[in-house]
């Protein structure tokens, strides 16, 4: 049995349906990231986790007990919010400790949990401040601390990033990361960046208009996607999603894509056998900016390389990298070259596309073939 399942939940305003049977389950020790663009329904399914939303109807169990109808004080969960939810008149160390002082623990026990957190999370020097003093950073850290103070058997994260400033934001990324590797605890953390969603989860959950549309490691939402949605979402820049169509090329079958003046055809190695059946018919083409380089910069373990030539319409170059943008089949395409290519918009160059890493999406249903 899964440590937190999540069975087929729903969850209604008046007539607003905002999460339509939703199906998650992790185990004990997991990091579970709910992902996806503002008002998807994350933060209510983490509050209906929490337990500060009802449900419409669905289960909720943690560690084998369903607590649909228990009080969040009883679920035995530790919440960190967006806001941080300090209390500005008392020091960081009366925050960190408040939830145990509630519970009736002894002082001494108390100052002993509040010097465990406060040097896991380097802050020890900081607890006779107030909120007003810190920067948002140590506020986040203090927030971070009352949560593990209480040793919960489950941790909430509601976007804890999101008002910080972006190199703030990948520090504190990486210490929420080492936590997590260091005590084991189970995670469920809300975010909308999708770069914090692949550094951190053991599992992704990403979720449009309150539809789960796919679950899966890091890896397979990234390199399996279930849908053009989640294809397009996952990635930074983000996948290319192209109309063309599939061709019987003899042996084999082959992508076209239109151009002005004559296709670009470029061979399907291996096809699938869910593609045959698309041949003659439109396809979606989907390939991700670092699977189009230039050809000496192409993955040398990568065994199916095709060249076309294509005009560089933008170059953006960001130091270690070089994305260059062109066209194909009246859509924007963006591959990622090496720094030192010298490309100059206009110029007509070889691009070198990995057809290994292709992927292919049915246009009516959005749904992946392959």
């Amino acid at each position: 049995m899964a440590f937190l399942e999540i069975n087929r939940l729903h969850k209604q305003y008046g007539n607003v349906e905002v999460l339509k049977g939703v199906d998650i389950a992790i185990e004990e020790g997991g990091f579970l990231v709910l992902v996806g663009p503002s008002g998807c329904g994350k933060s209510t399914l983490l509050n209906t986790i929490a337990g500060l939303e009802g449900i419409t109807s669905g289960e909720i169990s943690i560690d084998g007990t369903v607590v649909n109808d228990l009080h969040p004080s009883k679920r035995d969960i530790a919440m960190v919010f967006q806001s941080y939810a300090l209390y500005p008149s008392m020091s960081v160390a009366e925050n960190i400790a408040f939830g145990l002082e509630m519970r009736g623990v002894s002082k001494a026990e108390r100052e002993e949990a509040i010097q465990g957190v406060a040097g896991m999370l380097q802050i020890e020097h900081l607890l006779k401040r107030r909120p007003g003093q810190l920067s948002g950073g140590q506020r986040q850290r203090v927030a971070m601390g009352r949560a593990l103070v209480r040793d919960p058997k489950l941790f909430l994260f509601d976007e804890p990033l999101s008002n910080l400033d972006a190199k703030l934001r990948v520090d504190m990324r990486t210490e929420i990361k080492r936590l997590h590797q260091k005590l084991g605890t189970t995670i469920v953390y809300v975010t909308h960046d999708q770069i914090e969603a692949m550094t951190l989860a053991t599992q992704i959950a990403v979720l449009k208009d309150g539809i789960l549309q796919q679950v899966g490691s890091p890896d397979e939402v990234y390199s399996k996607p279930a849908n053009m949605f989640v294809a397009d979402f996952m990635g930074s820049p983000t996948m290319n999603l192209i109309e063309a169509r599939i061709e019987n090329g003899g042996d084999t079958l082959c992508v076209e894509i239109p151009q002005r003046e004559r296709s670009l055809s470029l061979p399907v190695p291996q096809p699938p056998s869910s593609l045959h059946s698309y041949s003659g018919k439109s396809v979606v083409l989907g390939i991700r900016p670092e699977d189009i380089t230039d050809p000496d910069g192409a993955d040398p373990k990568a065994e199916h390389i095709a060249q076309a030539h294509c005009s560089v319409e933008v170059v953006e170059p960001t130091g270690a990298d070089t994305f260059v943008v062109t066209q194909l089949g009246g859509k924007e395409v963006t591959g990622r070259m090496r720094n030192a290519t010298g490309l100059s918009v206009g110029a007509d160059v070889p691009f070198a596309f990995n057809m290994g890493k292709i992927h292919f999406f049915d246009p009516a249903t959005e749904l992946r073939i392959a």
